[in-house]
């Protein structure tokens, strides 16, 4: 694990640059290498400040913690960080295949007893009849709609497609393949 401490208007001092890397060092156990981490303490008046970002294959951490003392600033920063790592490599653990409820084949969002903080749930579920049209009919039909989208099956090719409205104010087309 590599860190830098950088030291702005404040005097830099070695016990203090060895407490922030001792502390930020905390997080390695919980992140595959490489790592690199850029500490940044600071004093605005009576305000010490201490930040930090981390790159970690290819995720970047990054906190803020300012109190009166710049070692409790470090501590509370390296807390916010360690919790930060964790709370990510719990929700990529939770999204991995394998790690799903195999009851009724359920995902981990939708599965019994999944947790109540999670992020993303299916909130409610429709059916639609996808009639067969062309592309220009479905163009009509989504236009006369008050919708956003309009599934349909494209008579020419046989395939179920997704017509939705962009921000823009153009249209776009998904197309399924069998």
């Amino acid at each position: 694990m590599q860190i830098s401490v950088t030291f702005r208007q404040i005097e830099p001092s070695l016990p203090l640059r060895e407490y922030a890397e001792e502390k930020i060092s905390r997080v390695k156990k919980h992140l595959e290498e490489p790592i690199e981490a850029h500490v940044v303490l600071k004093v605005e008046k009576f305000r010490h400040i201490a930040e930090v970002t981390i790159d970690a294959n290819g995720q970047r951490f990054n906190g803020t913690e300012e109190t009166e003392d710049m070692y409790s600033a470090i501590d509370k920063l390296s807390d916010t960080i360690e919790s930060q790592v964790k709370k990510s490599k719990e929700k990529i653990r939770r999204r991995k295949p394998g790690n799903s409820n195999k009851e009724f084949g359920a995902m981990p969002a939708l599965a019994a007893g999944a947790d109540e903080d999670e992020e993303t749930r299916v909130i409610r579920t429709e059916q639609v009849y996808a009639k067969p049209m062309d592309l220009d009919e479905a163009v009509m039909q989504l236009n006369l709609s008050a919708g956003e989208f309009m599934v349909f099956t494209n008579r020419h090719t046989n395939h179920i497609n997704v017509l939705y409205r962009r921000k823009d104010g153009h249209y776009g087309l998904i197309e399924t393949l069998s």
